[in-house]
């Protein structure tokens, strides 16, 4: 099959890379010359493990091409997919789509014979009928059929998701369109990976419930954690207990910091604002939206209380940036709130990510950035884990602890056992352990102001 990819972002490249090596031949068009000729010299945009080989191997291999002229590659291709992004809207929060009707505008200028144009950008429901409008209307003589593909990708573990897929959703509403998608996934058979065929309206929610679906078990575990704290539970604990329960499952349920990253903030966003378009709210995703957007500062609370409300002209140092481990993807992280609440109340911010850094620049300002987690630390008044990258998880406790002013650590995702830490002198602060009431922050900011 020739396929073209419109975007060479996360999504794109990653799933252009994952079809070349299926054996197709797959063109990434990008409006962004620089992204291109990079991509062209060997460089890699983004950092997804595994990918800077997948894109070598293929592009050697004469299966993967990157340009910046659309025209003739949609012009040779069996499938187009459209693989822009599709931010948050500022005003009202809806999806903005204007790059997807840009590309589809774009496609049909340059289509040649019967060609299957795919959404694989995340989309509200109905967006593949306004492409199929946008198309029609530009070229009224095309032959072409419109189909939703949505991406379940996991930054960090994306080429695995996409070579050994939990399923494959495809909506179509065009008969014609379905062998040859059919055929993009044949090489996936092997894995006897499901392939779901749905109404393309179904499709398209299914992705956007998903995410909904999980984001939501994240905040639930996050309030939860906040209740053990207040009654003395420990919520790794507690999660272990209910995840044991095969109707409700183990993943998702780590407490922590709260959700960020590319999907999960915009698409409940996004569908919490199609669904009030539509009268039909959806009063536990729009609660889900709220307490994750509290629970960051809430966070950044968590630390100043650790340090007993003293932190102006002190330093803190942050372990972490990005939003989860294995990507360099700062979007919606909570170390920006974070950070940010810190130095609202006057704290100096020392921060390590190993990959986040330069990401992190563009989003944070006062920020002194170390070379490994022992330099953030020196001299610290508190270390923060915010991000549980492999680096951090089997830190020397006491040379962490001989470097800081104050021996206090915060670990917002529970990679060490509080025995552990307090062996090596530190004082540690979780997540929803027992000791921890969830107020305590909000008390010592009052103990501090008074």
């Amino acid at each position: 099959m020739r396929i073209v990819m419109i975007g060479s972002g996360y999504v794109g490249l990653v799933s252009g890379a994952c079809f070349a090596d299926f054996g197709h031949h797959v063109t990434c068009v990008d409006k962004d010359a620089n992204k291109i000729a990079r991509l062209q010299a060997g460089g890699i945009p983004i950092y997804e493990p595994g990918l800077d080989d997948l894109v070598a191997r293929n592009v050697a291999a004469g299966n993967l091409a990157f340009t910046t002229e659309l025209s003739e590659a949609v012009g040779a291709a069996d499938v187009v997919f459209i693989a822009v992004g599709t931010p948050s809207r500022r005003g009202d929060g809806h999806a903005d789509l204007s790059y997807v009707h840009d590309a589809a505008r774009e496609i049909a200028g340059a289509l040649s014979g019967f060609t299957v144009i795919v959404t694989k950008s995340t989309v509200p429901v109905g967006t593949g009928d306004e492409v199929e409008r946008i198309v029609r209307e530009c070229n009224p003589a095309a032959e072409f059929a419109v189909a939703s593909n949505p991406e379940f990708l996991r930054e960090g573990a994306a080429i695995e998701d996409f070579k050994r897929p939990d399923r494959v959703v495809i909506g179509i509403e065009d008969a014609r369109a379905r062998a040859p998608m059919e055929e993009v996934y044949r090489p996936l058979s092997l894995n006897k990976a499901p392939i779901v065929f749905t109404s393309r309206r179904t499709s398209e929610l299914i992705k956007y419930a998903a995410n909904a679906f999980l984001a939501m078990k994240i905040t639930y575990i996050n309030e939860m954690a906040d209740l053990c704290e207040q009654v003395g539970a420990d919520v790794q604990e507690v999660a272990s207990g209910i995840g044991l329960d095969n109707r409700i499952g183990a993943k998702f349920l780590n407490a922590g910091p709260g959700y960020g990253g590319s999907c999960f903030p915009k698409d409940t966003l996004a569908l919490m604002k199609t669904a009030q378009d539509h009268d039909a709210p959806l009063r536990l995703i729009e609660a889900t939206v709220a307490v994750n957007e509290q629970r960051k500062r809430a966070m950044g609370r968590k630390v100043i209380a650790a340090m007993n409300g003293q932190v102006r002209g002190r330093t803190v140092a942050v372990l972490g940036l990005t939003f989860k481990p294995n990507t360099d993807d700062m979007r919606d992280a909570p170390s920006i709130a974070i950070i940010q609440t810190l130095q609202d109340a006057g704290a100096k911010v020392r921060a390590y990510d190993p990959e986040g850094m330069d990401a992190a620049k563009a989003v944070l300002s006062d920020v002194e950035y170390a070379s490994s987690a022992y330099a953030a630390a020196e001299g610290a008044a508190a270390t923060v884990i915010v991000t549980e990258w492999d680096a951090f998880r089997a830190l020397d406790l006491a040379r962490l602890k001989a470097a800081m002013a104050e021996p206090v650590l915060v670990d917002l995702r529970n990679i060490y056992p509080p025995a552990r830490a307090e062996e090596a002198g530190l004082r540690y602060v979780g997540i929803g352990r027992p000791g921890q009431p969830a107020d305590e922050a909000e008390a010592a900011n009052e103990r501090h102001a008074a």
